[in-house]
């Protein structure tokens, strides 16, 4: 073990004499550069702080002069938490003490991390609240937010601790203060179901007003379910008679899916129905829909406690008011909204009815895709979800049960979805496209073109096929370390997408299909790697031959000089089934000639001829 590692291990287990023993015949040069280098992303005073070693901490301070700033990254509950100060993992864990003595030698209590999560709102969200009164005594400030604009309040609400809220709210904390997507404090505690905080709340004057969904505190009581924040704010004199009726109806609809509970959705459904016909001179009817949806199996809203009370007999209808109330009610842009409906499909699938199941799916992806920002996580679990299912269904074990059949329609309208997808991302300029998340939409649509090798098509399906395969191949999509779809589908990393296993890759099928359609078989990586590159690596002699063939350059070099024979040296197998000699025409023995000797050329040949040339650099 060499010393540095050392020394980060006694500092996080609190071996004070070994730390001593280990460091005291050591140079200050090499002391300090100890202190600043990190294992596991964490400095030695960090890890000390974190576990609450103050004799190691003081030590290393004071004798070992570690810089008290130096942050790093950190594991709390399983999460990691990057570019955290000493004095926020000590915050964190509650060693007062070791806070005491980090401020003392000169901590900034302000000091954050990478997400903007100060000292104080760690604290906050713990609940020490000896740790958040010193803080707060020593300048801390109760309005920093982190990066979702929530603050220490917002957190202290949420995580149900009552005394550190109070103890803010009389320091002043902002009771109506918004984060990014506009909720505020009430609504934390609607979600947590903190009714005793809440009533603390509209003491110090909290405001009951509309979160970036339109959501207020009790209907966010009503989606989580808490039936006490329910039954108090609707009560509440600053809500009103229609705010009331969403409520519960809401909560009638949350009773149906999250609670499992039909009868305690129909006791708040009733409710609702009565608070509707309670003034004979205005009674406040459901509106009439534009139009039935047959993803609900054309189900409507009913309108009457005779309605209402027919219902029990029929549950599967009542699961359909249940998705009819909650889209009049949240709107189609609230994330819960296609989220039931995909779970309620999900239901459906599981019990082995694939019909209702995808077309509830459907449209709960229409849904996202008009409402939700390109390339989204929940559009990407909906596109998963369906390659999943569909592969599945095309299994040997899925014969026998109803309607296992998959639909070369069912599969291509997927299939056209996702390059949709891919479309809306490369032309909304004002998306910062994430790599990561490409690569995965990416390797989605291979998975669903794999699928699709497996279904039976007419030629005139066919040619629809291939025509959206070359204009997805058009947008020249590239993920994660610059790979190309054609890379994605010479890589073995490609068949790890989801949870459950679609397709494997490389695929044969899905390289010659894309080749056939368009792909450019020479593109290349961040690495200047080729698919031959990819291939090769995998070992994959097969697909190497087809790239070849297709027109790949099999001496063509990448940012670390290799080609893709080089990649092969330590795979006898696969080298056999290449012969170099068969693919190594005179214009790549020319451009390797140029490339070596360092001839001059640019501008001296043809344009087209400097770009082969470029490929054997």
């Amino acid at each position: 073990m060499d010393l540095k590692t050392a020394v980060f291990n006694a500092a996080r287990d609190g071996k004070l004499r070994l730390l001593q023993k280990l460091l005291e015949s050591k140079p200050r040069e090499e002391l300090c550069k100890l202190m600043t280098e990190k294992t596991n992303g964490a400095t030695p005073l960090l890890m000390a702080a974190r576990y609450g070693h103050l004799d190691l901490v003081e030590y290393l301070l004071e004798y070992c002069q570690a810089p008290v700033e130096l942050g790093g990254s950190v594991n709390f509950d399983g999460e990691t938490i990057e570019g955290a100060p000493p004095l926020w993992a000590a915050s964190a864990a509650g060693h007062l003490k070791v806070v005491q003595s980090l401020l003392d030698h000169g901590a900034s209590v302000n000091n954050t991390t990478l997400t903007n999560s100060t000292p104080l709102r760690a604290a906050c969200f713990d609940g020490h609240l000896d740790i958040v009164r010193y803080l707060v005594e020593h300048q801390a400030d109760l309005e920093v937010a982190n990066r979702h604009g929530h603050t220490c309040l917002m957190i202290s609400c949420y995580k149900g601790h009552r005394e550190i809220a109070q103890y803010l709210l009389e320091k002043g904390a902002d009771v109506n203060r918004k984060s990014v997507k506009g909720n505020t404090a009430l609504h934390d505690c609607a979600e947590s179901g903190s009714l005793e905080i809440m009533k603390m709340l509209l003491k110090y004057c909290a405001k009951m007003e509309k979160d970036g969904y339109g959501m207020t505190p009790l209907l966010s009581a009503s989606v989580t379910g808490h039936t006490n924040i329910v039954d108090f704010l609707t009560q509440h004199p600053q809500t009103s008679k229609m705010e009331r009726i969403n409520a519960l109806e809401l909560l009638g609809a949350t009773f149906v899916d999250k609670k499992r509970d039909l009868l305690g959705a129909l006791k708040y459904w009733k409710r609702a129905m009565e608070m509707r016909y309670s003034d004979s001179s205005n009674v406040l009817l459901k509106p009439e829909p534009k139009q039935l949806i047959m993803a609900y199996d054309y189900a409507k809203e009913v309108n009457s406690i005779d309605e209402l009370d027919n219902l029990i007999a029929d549950p599967d209808e009542m699961r359909m008011q249940a998705l009819l109330i909650r889209e009049r009610i949240l709107g189609p842009s609230h994330p819960d909204t296609s989220y039931y409906i995909r779970y309620r499909g999900a239901v459906y699938a599981d019990s082995g009815n694939f019909e209702r199941c995808i077309n509830l799916w459907k449209y709960a992806l229409d849904m996202q895709q008009c409402n939700l920002d390109p390339l989204s996580p929940m559009t990407a679990s909906s596109l998963l979800s369906f390659a999943e299912l569909f592969s599945f269904m095309l299994q040997d074990r899925a014969k026998g049960l109803l309607g296992t059949s998959v639909s070369f329609d069912d599969l291509m309208g997927i299939l056209c979805k996702s390059v949709l997808e891919i479309e809306r991302a490369v032309k909304h300029t004002l998306t910062v496209l994430d790599p990561a998340q490409l690569s995965k939409a990416l390797s989605i649509i291979l998975h669903l073109i794999c699928l699709l090798e497996k279904v039976a098509c007419t030629n005139e399906q066919d040619h629809f096929k291939k025509e959206t395969i070359y204009r997805f191949l058009k947008l020249r999509p590239s993920g994660k370390n610059g790979y190309s779809p054609l890379h994605l589908a010479v890589d073995r990393n490609t068949t790890c997408v989801g949870r459950y296993p679609v397709c494997k890759f490389p695929s044969f099928q899905v390289t010659s299909i894309l080749l056939e359609c368009g792909a450019d078989v020479n593109c290349r990586d961040d690495d200047n790697n080729s698919p031959l590159h990819v291939a090769a690596f995998n070992n994959q002699p097969d697909i190497m031959n087809l790239l070849i063939a297709s027109g790949a350059h099999f001496d063509s070099t990448n940012s670390f000089k290799q080609t893709a024979c080089d990649l092969l040296d330590e795979k006898e197998v696969a080298k056999n089934l290449i012969q170099p000699i068969n693919h190594t025409t005179l214009q790549c023995l020319a451009a390797r000639v140029i490339v070596k000797h360092n001839l001059f050329y640019r501008g001296q040949i043809p344009q087209k001829l400097e770009a082969f040339v470029i490929l054997h650099r």
